[in-house]
């Protein structure tokens, strides 16, 4: 059988427009609205850090203009149209995929009870109980109301008290979900109390679930090697996902394809029979510029996203301050279907600015007028939803390329 090559334009193109960056970031950014766009791209990653906005929101905002946080706070905690645990990392989830969760929380079950002598101390477990009891009869907790006289461990999991771990091993197991947030602090409460029953009563056995994790990876990200397909939402075994596209192949439901790279070299992937055509009937990007989250699913496994559009991208929060290349928080700057270099901002909103330290474009990235007006009328669109109301650049912030 021939293997069909996907061009990298038209690579780069089904990838953005499968995570929602491929048109104007029109829309109400509210309401099923916003359900569906999490949907569409699958989940969106929870961060603490506030440079200019939380990754959540920092996320939304790129791709619905008019969004504003309390958007999704209303859909998370009100409706309950979403929930929050983990893929990779810290995420907010369609409730819809709670059943296709039950399978981490069996798997973290069976790393507790294999691991509880290696990393906790006596007295743990029975923490458990005395925190479910609490929560089941006094209601809804944070971690700051538990546990204010225990002692830490000392190199225990996290070195969080018995109370905390409790919190983190109940949620992580499924027996406590995340109600909401208070000051980004997680609110315990019963899952039964937080889930809608329709969600909580579904099974899926391992091959249902095994389908729907590589299924639903390959829908969002177009192609991929089997890899790429595991990682999507962690849920799965490499092995199982080689497996899987396989069989895809096997039956015709899956075809190999050529992805050529930035750099023109060719990477073997799977995808559907007709990603060929697909490709080539989207629309191109608009022209618009993007300042993105670092933590954004478009950049999140930065190897594909060095291979789709030649952007080296690493976040340099943890790399002590004399090592770093840009800076501790720097964003990536997408235009259209090309990502043309990184900005390194902050907001400092008691003096009602977003300021510039710093845009590095990329080599070969000429910064004309037009470019430049492009740019700062992003900056200024971003200054907005950070409730800043200028943008200040500093002396020099335009550097080479």
């Amino acid at each position: 059988m021939t293997v069909q090559t996907l061009p990298n334009p038209l690579a780069r193109r089904l990838f953005l427009h499968r995570h929602a960056l491929g048109e104007v970031p029109s829309g109400s950014g509210k309401g099923a609205d916003l359900a569906a766009l999490i949907d569409r791209i699958g989940f969106v990653q929870v961060d603490s850090i506030r440079t200019v906005a939380r990754a959540h929101d920092h996320i939304l905002f790129a791709r619905r203009a008019s969004y504003k946080p309390k958007a999704l706070k209303h859909l998370l905690e009100r409706d309950r149209a979403l929930f929050e645990h983990w893929t990779h990392d810290a995420a907010i989830l369609p409730v819809h995929l709670f059943p296709m969760w039950q399978h981490r929380f069996a798997a973290a079950e069976s790393r507790l009870k294999a691991g509880w002598q290696r990393w906790f101390r006596d007295g743990y477990e029975a923490q458990f109980d005395t925190i479910l009891s609490r929560i089941a009869e006094g209601g809804a907790v944070t971690c700051s109301d538990v546990g204010q006289d225990e002692a830490r461990s000392k190199g225990g999991w996290w070195d969080w008290h018995p109370s905390k771990t409790a919190l983190e091993w109940l949620w992580r197991t499924g027996v406590l979900s995340i109600a909401g947030r208070e000051n980004f602090q997680k609110v315990y409460d019963l899952t039964e109390r937080v889930i809608p029953v329709l969600h909580r009563a579904e099974r899926l056995d391992a091959m249902a679930h095994l389908d729907w994790a590589c299924t639903s990876a390959l829908d969002r990200l177009g192609f991929g090697t089997h890899a790429e397909i595991a990682a999507f939402w962690a849920a799965i075994s490499l092995a199982d996902a080689r497996d899987w596209c396989a069989q895809g192949v096997k039956s015709g439901a899956l075809c190999e394809v050529d992805i050529v790279s930035a750099d023109g070299t060719p990477r073997r992937c799977f995808a559907r029979p007709d990603v060929l055509h697909e490709a080539s009937t989207l629309p191109p990007a608009p022209p618009r510029i993007r300042i993105l989250s670092p933590f954004d699913p478009a950049l999140r496994d930065r190897a594909r996203t060095e291979r789709l559009f030649g952007f080296y991208y690493r976040i340099e929060v943890f790399v002590p301050e004399e090592k770093r290349q840009y800076g501790y928080y720097v964003f990536p700057v997408l235009e259209g279907e090309r990502l043309i270099g990184r900005i390194d901002a902050k907001a400092f909103r008691a003096a009602g600015a977003l300021r510039v330290r710093a845009f590095w474009p990329e080599p070969g990235v000429a910064m004309g007028k037009g470019r430049l007006t492009r740019l700062e009328d992003a900056l200024q669109r971003l200054a907005r939803f950070a409730d800043c109301d200028a943008v200040a650049f500093e002396s020099g912030w335009l550097r080479a390329g």
